[in-house]
């Protein structure tokens, strides 16, 4: 009995033990390391310098070989990081107040309400097993995309007992049977549910490619106010946006753009793909982004992104798009596409006294560091209005369909 007693402290010391290690710096510094370096044909040896510059001190460069470098400590490898070359690609920054509009495939299930039944208050839709953030695409085999259809299904003279919806949840289509109430006064058939067809809002658009049109905006994603799902996108458009105003943003209470959301006649775009890393989609032919001081820009990976001064380009006055300082306060190269790559802190008096730092709308500001767009804001931070996150640029470039490996041939 007492050797098993030894045996588990023994064994549940070295678990501790080993899970300690974790939190040693040289082990933080070296999981920090990369796995690649991503640098440009012709700018090798200013990359691999300015990597080494960041190699914390207890390691060191050595062996450079042609596709990679070996970090040592002491005299012991401890990792291969592989010379990843790509093209610099370049892009035109935005900055532009943008008014979004989503349409969903079908309608939405945004909530229930309780309806007199044969069975009492309740809601017959609920009772089916509907959720909120069902997708509802027919009702009794009938297509449905707008909200006025669905009005239209259920005022039609049908005396079947139960109405047959057709849905999709997390991808999969399923059929429900609805028991519908119906009311004394109109004889309308009633679900007890409450649906959408639409979303709306403002946000920033990060860069567009003057070449193709391909545009990416927002930064992250965009969830239904209701079920705190991302929309399914069926329709989608961008249009021009003034800002009119903004209520500043304070800690615990983030702040936000109030702007206009132009007409049809002023649509600069369609939305194809809405995601974590923000929209994305095709610019029309003929649109107003451009002006003549406008030029493509350079991108920055993220292994050359420098903590330190930095600007970001937004809206916040009328359509105007202007620079303001902010600093990077931290940016961790990430081995997995992520929105929250880097830490940012506004610093510019002007922004602050304007909206007291990063405010709701301003998601998708591009932000630039040595004359290159290094990446967008995403979320500011609760607790404090100044600061917030962003992500790296070549993230989003990936999801806006920026061909890597043509952008290389063409290079």
């Amino acid at each position: 009995m007492k050797s098993d007693r030894k045996r588990k402290m023994l064994g549940a010391i070295l678990l501790i033990a080993v899970m300690s290690l974790g939190f040693l710096q040289p082990v933080q510094s070296w999981i920090q390391l990369p796995d690649q370096l991503t640098m440009t044909p012709g700018e090798e040896t200013s990359a691999t310098e300015n990597f080494e510059n960041k190699v914390p001190s207890m390691f060191s460069v050595e062996n450079q070989k042609e596709d990679a470098i070996q970090v040592t400590a002491g005299s012991t490898p401890i990792k291969n990081i592989t010379k990843n070359k790509e093209p610099r690609i370049e892009v035109i920054p935005g900055g532009q107040s943008v008014g979004v509009r989503l349409s969903a495939q079908g309608v939405m299930v945004v909530g229930f309400h309780a309806l007199h039944t044969e069975q009492g208050q309740q809601s017959p839709a609920e009772v089916a097993g509907i959720q909120k953030g069902d997708i509802i695409v027919t009702i009794d085999k009938q297509p449905v995309e707008d909200l006025t259809e669905v009005t239209s299904i259920l005022n039609s003279p049908d005396d079947s007992k139960a109405i047959q919806i057709e849905l999709i949840r997390n991808g999969e289509r399923i059929v429900k049977d609805v028991e519908p109430s119906v009311t004394a006064s109109e004889e309308s058939k009633q679900l007890g549910m409450y649906i959408r067809d639409s979303s709306a809002g403002v946000g920033t658009m990060t860069f567009f490619d003057p070449d193709t049109g391909q545009y990416g905006a927002l930064g992250h994603v965009i969830s239904d106010v209701d079920t705190k799902r991302p929309v399914s996108i069926h329709e989608g458009e961008i249009t021009r946006s003034s800002v009119k105003s903004i209520e500043r943003g304070k800690n615990g209470i983030p702040g936000e753009k109030q702007a206009s959301v132009a007409n049809k006649q002023d649509v600069l775009g369609t939305i194809t793909k809405n995601n974590t890393f923000g929209i994305y989609g095709q610019l029309n032919e003929g649109h107003d982004l451009e002006n003549e001081e406008q030029e493509p820009m350079p991108i920055a990976y993220a292994e050359e992104v420098e903590e330190g001064p930095a600007k970001i380009l937004t809206v916040v006055e009328n359509e105007e798009v202007e620079a303001f300082d902010v600093e990077v306060i931290r940016s961790s190269p990430q081995k997995h596409a992520a929105t929250k790559g880097m830490v940012l802190k506004v610093t510019d008096d002007r922004l602050l006294e304007k909206t007291g730092g990063i405010v709701q709308g301003m998601s998708g500001s591009p932000i630039i560091q040595d004359d290159k767009i290094i990446g967008a804001v995403t979320h500011v931070f609760v607790n404090d209005a100044t600061a917030g996150y962003g992500s790296h640029i070549e993230w989003m470039l990936d999801e806006a369909g920026i061909d890597m490996e043509e952008e290389r041939k063409a290079s």
